[in-house]
């Protein structure tokens, strides 16, 4: 063998080692950061951190994000994104606290005797109704009028907002019934093991959309249009009604969230959601799905979910400065997408 061969050879040995590592990464990269960050905080907090209380308190607090992540995870894929989920959160939960209480009338008050409304049941059908009609109108202005959805979007993070503002007078409407709050306030299970309804709700969006994503005919549609929008049209996918279909799924995403948030909080306000955006795209970015579309899954949704809420428990139980922790999310974000393009350029490689 020449010289030349035997440089060859060897420069291709840790190459072709580096584009098998560089694929196991970006799929389990995730979850060994999840395992990581639970045994350091675990050590640092004296295991304060795994306390069975603890542990449900950050599902809890990541319910919420999670159940848009699901939606999101679909738009993502796609190549797409909504930058409005946390404007369209208020309004869905504004609406379902008007139709709990029945009028504007008692609005400021916390006495749940005055929801004289028109109960949960009829404010659960509102808030998804309203996530409906603005996933709907936007996925419509995205996939008929051709506007960007990132422009589309980001104009309805602006108009939902300032509709919210409009309904609320910039003022909360609080004060709910028992059945109401349940949504968001419940739990179920034994003493030892009462597991939060809003976590029961995420959980299984999640189990529905994962079933979706990776066992039906839909579920492919999305992965073509995502990996390549041409090649899925001449195989005869309907790529705008797909499209258009992912607006109108975090749509009602967003509606179910607003009314479980608003129940969870036994109130409803304009400024609720606000800055879920970020947290939103981060927990499906990290979670493995990319910007670029065409690859990730339900799973690794729920995991970034879990990693974000964990870092933020383990940075309040350290008592670290909470600004600290949306500068640690940011960095962590541009990190991973800057990862996935790496990835992705030696795969083309």
């Amino acid at each position: 063998m020449t010289d030349a061969a035997t440089k060859s050879h060897g420069a291709e040995l840790p190459r072709s080692r580096a584009s098998r590592i560089i694929p196991v990464l970006s799929r389990y990269a995730p979850l060994v950061c999840l395992v990581l960050l639970i045994i350091v905080f675990t050590g640092l907090t004296d295991g304060r951190f795994l306390k069975p209380l603890n542990l449900f308190n950050v599902m809890l607090q990541i319910s919420i994000v999670g159940l848009i992540g699901v939606g999101m995870t679909f738009v993502i894929l796609t190549a797409g994104i909504d930058l409005s989920v946390g404007s369209l959160v208020a309004v869905a939960g504004l609406a379902a606290a008007l139709i709990a209480k029945g009028s504007a009338a008692s609005s400021f008050s916390l006495d749940a005797a005055e929801a004289a409304g028109y109960g949960w049941f009829s404010a659960m059908i509102g808030a998804l109704a309203v996530g409906l009609i603005g996933g709907a109108i936007q996925g419509v202005s995205i996939t008929k009028l051709k506007v960007p959805p990132f422009v589309v979007t980001l104009g309805g993070l602006s108009v939902f907002r300032g509709m919210a503002l409009m309904i609320s007078g910039s003022g909360p409407i609080s004060g709910f019934d028992d059945a109401y709050r349940w949504w968001g306030q419940g739990r179920i299970g034994p003493e030892w093991f009462r597991v939060p309804i809003p976590v029961i709700i995420f959980l299984g969006v999640a189990a529905i959309a994962f079933v979706v994503l990776r066992y039906t005919r839909y579920g492919r549609q999305v992965y073509a249009v995502g990996g390549n929008r041409e090649a899925a049209r001449l195989a005869g996918v309907n790529v705008e009604r797909v499209r258009l279909s992912l607006y109108v799924i975090i749509g009602f995403l967003s509606g179910l969230a607003g009314f479980v948030l608003s129940a969870r909080l036994n109130s409803a306000e304009a400024v609720a959601g606000m800055g879920y955006e970020l947290n939103v795209i981060a927990a499906v970015v990290i979670g493995g799905t990319s910007l670029f579309g065409g690859v990730g899954t339900i799973l690794g949704t729920v995991i970034g979910s879990i990693l974000i809420g964990v870092l933020n428990n383990g940075l309040v139980l350290m008592n670290i400065n909470p600004y600290v922790q949306q500068i640690t999310i940011g960095l962590i974000l541009v990190a991973v997408v800057a990862f996935d393009q790496f990835a992705k350029s030696r795969r083309l490689k």
